[in-house]
């Protein structure tokens, strides 16, 4: 059953510009590699001066602009870049995102870097909103999941929050997840609960997943602070809502994953949880299609 959604304000995302940094000069020098951009080296006098714009080539929500800003500035910092959007934002087709003006060489240089992060963090973030958009007469919130390209997992955890959804946790440190197989070697629900509840510290949150309303049932009597209910159907997870909220005053978060996609989370939502994790949205999510073009200044 759906319930009326709450009136929040989220916080912008937010990333450190110092792995921002990191992360655009590794890509630099994976692209430039040992002697640089020889086709424009070999192409364009070395005092050519340009204006560019990077544009959309559709709709959707934009994600990364530190990150083509700092990789324009890392090759060169005379180079004046102007942001004309910010993440988060919703954008059309078409529309200017930025400005950049200076040596030539330098923002071909840039341009893919640039275009990379821009592409696949917008298109996280869209795709995201997608599904967001979808479930918005609800309380639940999307979540992204540990599926993401390894060594980018902040970023495409950035990209979510831009879209208008929520992290899960950030890795095997910052949260316990106990799951099937976990359950398998420690014996039972209730009893891998109180050994995480008697290992944690009082900041750490402790979910445990489950697969039938009997594991769901043991669950609860253990107080976790999440239950993962994993691919069950509507039905099941209505009884859930329902037991929890009965046996439980609603105390514990409940979470769907398993069999998510565009067209099934609207009916999950619906169904009271609080929580809808897939890997969908980092590990389908379409590039979001965006240029760069370039004039003489």
């Amino acid at each position: 059953m759906a319930r009326k959604p709450k009136q929040t304000v989220a916080l912008p995302a937010h990333l450190s510009p110092i792995l921002i940094e990191e992360a655009v000069r590794s890509a630099l020098l994976e692209d430039l590699g040992r002697a640089g951009d020889i086709t424009s080296n070999a192409t364009i006098p070395v005092n050519s001066k340009a204006k560019a714009v990077l544009a959309t080539r559709e709709t959707g929500i934009l994600s990364g602009i530190e990150f083509a800003e700092a990789a324009f500035r890392a090759i060169d910092t005379a180079l004046n870049f102007k942001a004309l959007a910010k993440d988060g934002d919703r954008i059309k087709a078409k529309q200017k995102i930025a400005q950049i003006e200076g040596n030539a060489r330098a923002i071909l240089a840039a341009e893919r870097v640039a275009l990379n992060y821009l592409m696949r963090m917008s298109g996280i973030a869209s795709y995201t909103a997608q599904f967001q958009d979808l479930i918005a007469h609800t309380n639940a919130k999307i979540c992204c999941t540990r599926k993401t390209i390894p060594g980018h997992r902040a970023f495409d955890k950035y990209a979510v929050k831009c879209g208008g959804g929520s992290n899960h946790r950030f890795g095997l440190d910052d949260a316990i997840l106990i799951k099937d197989n976990h359950i398998a070697v420690s014996g039972g629900v209730a009893l891998a609960v109180n050994r995480a509840r008697a290992y944690a510290g009082h900041l750490v949150k402790v979910e445990v997943e489950v697969d039938t309303l009997k594991q769901f049932r043991e669950a609860l009597t253990a107080s976790p602070d999440v239950v993962l209910l994993d691919n069950m159907t509507s039905a099941q997870l209505m009884e859930a809502v329902a037991i929890n909220q009965k046996d439980n005053q609603g105390r514990v978060k409940l979470e769907a994953s398993g069999n998510v996609n565009i067209s099934t989370v609207k009916e999950i939502a619906e169904t009271g949880v609080d929580y809808i994790s897939t890997s969908k949205i980092t590990m389908a999510a379409p590039t979001l299609d965006l240029g760069l073009d370039i004039g003489i200044k």
